[in-house]
């Protein structure tokens, strides 16, 4: 019998995952990446304990540990600099089975891209048209055609395979902050544990990097479409915003160089009805993407990878299998984006009042409750493990 064919559009975390997955099942595959080249923008990439948990089903989490750095500690400060809560990342592995691993995204893609064959993977290579028909979808790309038995749409927020069959989808909606993003030089002395400071309508994070460097990042209510034409002045801006802000900040930005400082509007998708279009279906950003706030877009997109190779795993009836798929996936993921979008607008509180009462509660919430409270996310089992959570437990 010959193997079943699987169409992935898109090259990211969440495509290539998708890659590995059905290609250690028996399938064949071909990643389609628009880009020249497999890569990843120049930041770090947080990898919760649900995530190590997908990338160990697909027997990658040691080799993604070797290239990532535990972080021991972190937290959420005030602009002052005082604590307003602190996690010991040896209670996420204790209760979890994996820290909070921080690597740089590009290391990341490295290890998914040796992970497949090589003439799976077709950089350069921009999808033109998506239909799901009889015998089979097409796929038409810059390289002809193809007809799989399966496609994946894991092309992003601007998803072409969604824009092809998801035409009633509502557009991606701004979340009303951009995000700076970029990594250090190698420091003398870094940090030994991360930490996000609220500000008002601001906020700035740091989080330990492989090789000495720190990942920082930052957010500030802004109107859409901001951008200031060039990483320089972007760098500028963020002396201007947070080159007064506690220890270690300042000495943070000193450390980074301007030409890599890395600057986008964010955005959410808002909630699909269906994951699943026939033999069709998306992934990652295209099917949920959610603010950054919980660092669990990537995390995310991994369960969905392994998930849907498990649920097409040795099927004939390849639509059945999505439609398990999507009941397993859409309410899971959508309540995660609802719950980071919640908690960036508590982020980015700026009424002083409102931002007084943040700190208290954030003050004032045992570190168990909140451990406890991020169970339903972090305790994630790939399928046929235990389940941990369910639907109704994100919220």
């Amino acid at each position: 019998m010959p193997k079943p064919f699987a169409t992935i559009v898109g090259g990211g975390i969440g495509g290539l995952a998708a890659a590995i997955a059905l290609h250690r099942s028996g399938w064949r595959v071909e990643v389609l990446e628009r880009a020249p080249r497999f890569t990843e923008i120049g930041a770090g990439i947080s990898l919760w304990p649900n995530a190590l948990a997908a990338l160990d089903a697909l027997g990658l989490a040691g080799a993604v540990r070797d290239v990532g750095a535990v972080e021991a500690a972190g937290g959420v400060r005030d602009r002052r600099g005082r604590w307003l809560s602190r996690t010991d990342n040896a209670e996420l592995t204790r209760r979890f089975g994996h820290p909070l691993l921080v690597l740089h995204r590009a290391e990341l893609l490295r290890v998914l891209t040796e992970a497949l064959p090589a003439d799976s993977l077709r950089p350069g290579c921009e999808v033109l048209a998506v239909r799901d028909e009889e015998p089979g979808p097409v796929v038409e790309h810059g390289g002809g055609e193809s007809r799989p038995a399966l496609v994946i749409g894991a092309d992003g927020l601007r998803s072409a395979v969604r824009g092809a069959l998801w035409p009633q989808a509502a557009a991606p909606r701004y979340a009303g902050y951009p995000a700076w993003r970029m990594v250090t030089e190698p420091l003398a002395a870094p940090p030994a544990e991360g930490a996000a400071t609220w500000g008002r309508g601001e906020r700035f994070g740091y989080t330990v990097l492989p090789g000495r460097r720190m990942y920082c990042f930052a957010t500030a209510s802004l109107p859409a479409g901001g951008a200031l034409g060039s990483p320089e002045a972007e760098y500028a801006e963020l002396l201007r915003r947070f080159g007064d802000w506690p220890d270690p900040i300042p000495a943070l930005l000193a450390a980074v160089p301007a030409a890599a400082v890395l600057r986008h509007d964010l955005y959410e998708l808002p909630p699909l009805a269906s994951f699943a279009c026939g033999r069709v279906a998306l992934l990652g950003d295209a099917a949920h993407a959610m603010t950054p706030n919980l660092g669990q877009g990537a995390c995310q997109a991994l369960e969905d990878a392994v998930t849907l190779a498990h649920c097409v795993d040795g099927t004939d009836d390849v639509a059945a299998a999505l439609r398990s798929y999507d009941m397993l996936r859409r309410p899971r993921t959508q309540a995660v984006a609802r719950r980071s979008a919640r908690l960036g607008a508590v982020g980015q509180l700026a009424w002083p009042p409102a931002v007084v009462l943040r700190n208290a509660a954030a003050r004032l919430t045992p570190v168990r409750a909140t451990l406890r409270s991020m169970t339903p996310v972090l305790g994630w089992t790939p399928p046929g493990a235990p389940v941990t959570e369910t639907k109704n437990e994100i919220h």
